[in-house]
């Protein structure tokens, strides 16, 4: 019952096992190779499209690569003036005088020591923004500091001169202890 045709004329010896397993070998050979399909004809519009397309896409690709190198820049120059400002930073414990400045439009109040106030209006320290935080940084800093970016540096006083023997207002000093 459920015998096929080649397995009926098998046992009936009208084949041998031999020619059946070529029969069966060149009909699988057959099926497979109707299976597949021809290569379709590509037309020079079709390549054309393809080869717009790859262009594109390698446009596309430099254009996203060198967005991701100028953010891994960026990132990198602020890490960098971050570490400088903390490596360098002068510590503020223990201040009891109040020192006033202005972040953009607002107005500021870092509490520093004598010492620190002094070297703060002489300029020999400034005050620079790192994210939240206002830090004393000393002045030879800062334009390394301006360099990376200007818009962190909020107080650098110029270091202040002395007077020329010639000048007439010598014996009118203006008072260091003028906090506003």
């Amino acid at each position: 019952m459920g015998n096929s045709l080649q397995d009926q004329l098998l046992k009936a010896g009208l084949v041998k096992e031999h020619t059946l397993k070529q029969a069966r070998s060149t009909q699988h050979k057959q099926s497979k190779q109707s299976g597949r399909r021809e290569p379709a004809v590509e037309t020079a519009e079709a390549r054309a499209a393809a080869e717009r397309a790859r262009v594109e896409k390698a446009g596309r690709d430099r254009e996203l690569n060198r967005q991701r190198q100028e953010e891994a820049a960026l990132r990198a120059a602020e890490n960098e003036i971050r570490q400088l400002i903390h490596a360098n930073r002068v510590v503020r414990d223990g201040g009891d005088l109040a020192y006033n400045f202005t972040d953009g439009a607002t107005l500021k109040r870092i509490y520093v020591n004598q010492e620190q106030h002094a070297k703060l209006v002489g300029g020999r320290l400034a005050v620079v923004r790192q994210d939240t935080f206002y830090e004393l940084v000393p002045a030879e800093l800062v334009e390394r500091i301006r360099a990376r970016d200007a818009s962190l540096v909020l107080v650098c006083n110029q270091p202040t001169a002395k007077p020329d023997a010639d000048d007439p207002y010598a014996a009118y000093q203006v008072p260091d202890d003028l906090i506003w």
